[in-house]
């Protein structure tokens, strides 16, 4: 045949053209070109090394055989080739290769996982492995040159931002006929979920909790389904967001799934794993039954769950629980612990509650909180069989149930004698017989080798108990004697070697709040908590606030001893006054200047209740710290401190500097004004109850204003706008109801109006003559300042002037001494003084003088019998004196004009 001829049928009237030499070499181009790529597939095919950049190929090619596998079997060993290419690491030929083809890598990744659709389960498995392989970072033997491997973190990092995770999840599905290819997938996703929280959420996406869980219970003969579904569900809790993962087993179907799989192990597992899974899927439904829309209750999981709580301390008829037998070994004993945590999750239900009352919970803990001596016999008898450590974690995680539900079933403790129980396991915490607690589990902590850890749980119970305020279960309390009883306990641990332990301190704390609550409202426990209750508050009182930041508990401990002075102590004339006697008020006094501000708001107000008593005002006005300051100045340097905090304006000197806002705060200002209903406070109202300053003006008013010791220019000034501090704040709450009045649009008539502009008025004017009073104090104390000043100057002068009058005497003595001409001048100007001081005679005749008399004095003294002065009798004498001249002579007549007698009787 002519090969110019075409063989084709063509139309008549068409020309046969040939291919021109240009066509032929296309042609030719073209078969070339496809008999390369053809030769690339063939050595992406057997080259045992996979270069990043070809990675895009490779997976075209991987998505082409799984196209062509459902009609052309033989496409599967190309596919597994490949696949077996693809467990090798990538290579790289430069550095920058990683980062340019990232996004090639990722989207290759991906594609893998959709290769799940191919129903072979060699290709299956071969997808398995080449995920094993990323987490594997072994080198190829033998590479090109200038190829390296790529980090071993690459693929992983890439592996994260893919969708590898969430397709394997997804191709769960359509395992359902290969349980051992699904266990694979199961060991994957676990690995998967285990190292990665991208992964995590890539599979909760996918709702891979729920998937996992409904499909734990698959046929499985070698157990591993189970317990690989339950690692995943550790995994994504653990990695994963909870509340989604808790969301999605919450559901009715899962909750069955759960409770299948729980019954399934707690009735057929004997081995140790078998118990840990058991106990794990528990701790999985705890965690579930803390989302508030969980099913367990619905799923009648919860009833039954709650059934196994009581065994076996209460007897039972109930089938689910007839045949179960406990080895008491630990595994045991965690499931235990387990089911009581649950009960206390689960209580927060109130349907809970009533399967607690129907399945006698409270009966059952009451039986476990008993102290080992009261079930000796018990377990003499064979009815108990735990040791006694986990007898003892059992008690303490009994005890710890109990502070929960106690409160929430009243009625159910009070019918079972709860306190009776307590109370007698109280005795026996603080009792003389000797125990040693293990201290093995959380509840333990601190007790170990005493009693102390169910003293603390003990304690908890009654406290969460007491502080309902129902008046019949404290009314047991109290008559079967608490009150003494928990007085004795406190002392008793106080005075103990580790009084500084932080559960001494909890336990301490804890005892004072139980008195508090107790006698705050009732006159006649007061009265019981009496003088050894008002010694213990003492006692605590004078250990201060020094240790107050350490960190154990002592803060709790502070103010829990204020409370308990308030609230058993105050209200009461006869501890109130025995409080007095013991110094109570400068102890507090102490507290207060010593202590940090979040104590100063219970002492204040604790002081100010006292101040009702009368005999309370003394001591606070006699009181000194140890720098002298007195407890006024005190109450107005926390005033300065409190105004400080709150940001009001002050002037320099600590007075008004705006008188249209003398107390107005700066988070006053701050807030946005707005309109409040008539049952809800105002800013202005409210700020009374949220800082010191109310309380301080109060106690003012009961220890007065005037004749205040120890006070300073600046005391002064303070206390003139306390004094006035409730004008202040009426003026205030009515600017804030003439603010709002605005605000509604809302125009009183005009006489409110009138009234309403006065009253703002008069609270301004007020202000301001309060300002003229604070400079009239400040002028004065400055006068007083200015003359002490002056006297001060006044006797440094004088002390100067002496000084040197004694140094210029010091000198003139020193130059008369010991220079003898000088001695000899000073000399004659002496006899010189005295010749011309001598009185010279009228005439010459009185040259002769005539006897000069001098007058003496003689005192004589004579006693009477009268009492008192005027029993002393004295006489006084005058007598002359005679001259020298005349005691050669005869005696002198005495003169009588110079003699006479004096008496003091006259």
């Amino acid at each position: 045949m002519d090969s110019g001829k075409v063989v084709h049928r063509r139309k008549p009237g068409i020309p046969v053209i040939g291919l021109r030499a240009s066509q032929k070499s296309h042609r030719h181009q073209e078969v070339n070109a496809k008999s390369l790529d053809l030769s690339r597939v063939i050595r992406l095919l057997e080259d045992p090394l996979t270069l990043l950049k070809e990675l895009t190929a490779i997976a075209k090619i991987l998505n082409i055989c799984a196209e062509k596998v459902t009609d052309h079997p033989e496409y599967v060993p190309i596919l597994c080739e490949a696949l077996i290419i693809c467990r090798l690491p990538f290579l790289k030929e430069k550095t920058s290769d990683e980062l340019h083809y990232a996004q090639d890598v990722t989207e290759f990744l991906s594609q893998m996982g959709c290769l799940m659709r191919v129903s072979d389960a060699e290709v299956r498995q071969l997808i398995f492995e080449c995920v094993k392989s990323f987490y594997s970072s072994v080198a190829p033997k033998q590479m090109l040159n200038g190829l390296q491997p790529t980090s071993p973190g690459y693929r992983l990092q890439l592996l994260e931002r893919s969708e590898l995770a969430q397709t394997l999840l997804l191709s769960m599905a359509t395992l359902e006929n290969q349980p051992t290819i699904k266990l694979q997938l199961l060991h994957i996703l676990q690995i998967l979920s285990s190292c990665s929280d991208m992964n995590c959420s890539s599979i909760l996406h996918a709702r891979g909790a729920e998937t996992v869980c409904l499909h734990m219970n698959d046929y499985d003969p070698t157990g591993q389904v189970l317990f690989r579904s339950s690692e995943i569900l550790w995994n994504l809790l653990e990695r994963g967001n909870k509340e989604v993962v808790t969301a999605q087993l919450g559901t009715l179907e899962c909750v069955l799934s759960l409770k299948e799989a729980f019954f399934h192990l707690l009735n057929t597992g004997s081995g140790h794993s078998d118990l840990q899974l058991r106990n794990d899927l528990l701790v999985i439904t705890t965690l579930i039954a803390e989302s508030p829309g969980s099913q367990l209750i619905e799923s009648s999981f919860a009833k039954q769950l709650v059934v196994f709580s009581t065994f076996p301390e209460l007897k039972s008829h109930n089938p689910l629980i007839r045949n179960l037998k406990l080895s008491y070994s630990n595994e045991d004993l965690k499931m235990k612990k387990l089911l009581l945590n649950l009960l206390v999750v689960m209580s927060r239900d109130l349907a809970a509650l009533q399967l607690y009352k129907e399945e006698r919970v409270m009966l059952a803990l009451l039986a476990l909180m008993k102290p080992p001596v009261a079930s000796s016999s018990e377990r003499q008898s064979g009815s108990r069989h735990w040791s006694a450590a986990q007898k003892e974690e059992l008690q303490l995680q009994a005890l710890a149930t109990l502070a929960t539900i106690g409160p929430l079933m009243l009625e159910e403790y009070i019918s079972c004698e709860g306190n009776t129980c307590l109370l007698l396991l109280l005795d026996w915490c603080v009792g003389p017989d000797s125990y040693f607690g293990q201290g093995h589990s959380f509840h333990a902590t601190g007790g170990r080798g005493g009693k102390k850890a169910q003293t603390r749980h003990c304690i908890r119970v009654l406290r969460s108990v007491t502080s309902l305020g129902e008046e019949s279960v404290n009314q047991d309390l109290c008559d079967q004697g608490i009150i003494n009883q928990l007085l004795g306990i406190l002392m008793q641990i106080d005075a103990g070697p580790d009084e500084d332990d932080v559960v001494t301190l909890e336990i301490k704390s804890d005892i004072q709040v139980i008195l508090s609550t107790l006698c705050e409202t009732d006159m006649h426990r007061k009265e019981l908590f009496g003088s050894e209750g008002v010694e213990m508050a003492v006692h605590f009182l004078k250990k201060g606030s020094d240790k107050f930041y350490s960190g154990l508990g002592h803060n709790k401990l502070v103010l829990s001893t204020v409370d308990c002075v308030w609230s058993c102590i105050v209200g009461c004339y006869t501890t109130e006054d025995y409080f007095l006697v013991k110094e109570g008020v400068f102890l507090l006094l102490n507290l207060l200047s010593t202590s940090p501000r979040c104590v100063h708001g219970v002492v204040l107000a604790t002081l100010l209740e006292l101040c009702d008593n009368p005999n309370t005002l003394p001591y606070i006005l006699t009181w000194r710290d140890g720098n002298g300051q007195t407890a006024p100045r005190l109450l107005l340097q926390l005033w300065r401190e409190e105004e400080e905090e709150l940001g009001v304006h002050r002037n320099q000197h600590g007075g008004i500097a705006d008188p249209q806002r003398p107390i107005l705060s700066l988070f006053q200002l701050d807030e946005p004004l707005l309109s409040f209903p008539a049952n809800v406070p105002s800013a202005a109202v409210l700020e009374m109850s949220e800082n010191l300053r109310s309380k301080i003006y109060s106690i003012f008013c009961k220890i007065g204003f005037q004749d205040l010791p120890g006070l300073l220019a600046k005391d002064y000034v303070t206390l003139t706008i306390i004094r006035r501090y409730l004008d202040f704040k009426v003026g205030e709450v009515w600017d804030e109801i003439s603010r709002e009045l605005s605000l509604e649009g809302v125009r009183p008539i005009s006489p409110d109006q009138e009234a309403l502009s006065t009253i703002c008025k008069i609270a301004e004017d007020t202000a301001r003559r309060i300002v003229e009073e604070q400079n009239s104090i400040l002028e004065h104390h400055q006068k007083e300042d200015i003359s002490e000043e002056k006297l001060t100057y006044t006797e440094m002068k004088s002390r100067w002037k002496q000084k040197e009058f004694m140094a210029k005497s010091w000198d003139d003595y020193v130059s008369r001494t010991s220079n003898y001409e000088a001695l000899k001048e000073v000399k004659a100007q002496r006899e010189k003084y005295a010749e011309s001081s001598r009185p010279k005679p009228k005439h010459e005749d009185a040259a002769i003088r005539p006897a000069e008399h001098f007058i003496g004095h003689v005192v004589g003294v004579e006693s009477t019998d009268a009492q008192g002065p005027a029993g002393v009798k004295v006489t006084l004498v005058r007598t002359p004196v005679r001259a020298p001249s005349q005691d050669k002579g005869e005696p002198a007549t005495p003169n009588p004009d110079y003699f006479s007698t004096a008496s003091s009787a006259d």
